[in-house]
């Protein structure tokens, strides 16, 4: 029986979506040409371990500085891509919460971005308990950050449904018994919430 939902929180309530930003800004081969050259997304790893943002982007950009000014827009700009919200997700989200069921986030998040995204998206703030990799120094699709969130909550195996944009991440999380779904809109995550008995169909 299911005693906790496991929610990401990227592409599940919030598009986060930076290469469309940097296109936008830099054009398809310039935007290609600052992920490929930059090392943008090592650092959004550390970032997602914990790294302090500024000072870590500040450091970057200065061993880069043909793409300093990009680099330091990553933090600065950083609520340009994470803005558009998933439609339907924060209503199917105080439906499934309101079964008082209990909500567990699970999320690759920097310590400040964390903060930023709550401010944004104040459906971020109604979980009962928050996973964020940069609070435990561990990022999906690492099993030690599925560990964690089991001795945190005291819940294991199929006692935990678990929702994420990301295949790779469902199926770390199913290695360990957990259920698992790869977000696929509102509507598919809603009609799975009832096949499992924790929404009516």
């Amino acid at each position: 029986m299911v005693e906790a939902v496991v929610w990401d929180i990227g592409n599940v309530f919030a598009i986060w979506d930076p290469v469309s930003y940097y296109e936008r800004r830099l054009g398809a081969e310039g935007c290609a040409r600052f992920f490929t050259e930059s090392g943008i997304e090592a650092v959004n790893v550390e970032l997602d371990l914990g790294a302090p943002a500024r000072e870590t982007l500040e450091a970057h950009a200065a061993r880069n500085p043909g793409w300093a000014d990009e680099i330091r827009l990553w933090f600065d700009d950083w609520e340009e891509m994470f803005r558009a919200p998933v439609p339907g997700m924060v209503e199917l989200f105080e439906e499934v919460k309101a079964t008082g069921v209990r909500m567990l986030a699970l999320s690759n998040f920097g310590r400040e971005t964390f903060e930023i995204a709550k401010a944004m998206h104040p459906v971020l703030t109604g979980f009962d308990e928050p996973y964020v990799s940069a609070h435990l120094s561990c990022v999906k699709p690492d099993p030690t950050i599925n560990a964690a969130l089991e001795d945190g909550s005291g819940l294991s195996g199929h006692a935990l449904i678990f929702v994420d944009d990301k295949a790779e991440n469902i199926a770390a999380a199913k290695v360990r018994g957990w259920k698992g779904h790869v977000f696929d809109g509102a509507d598919g995550w809603r009609a799975r919430l009832g096949a499992e008995g924790i929404l009516p169909r």
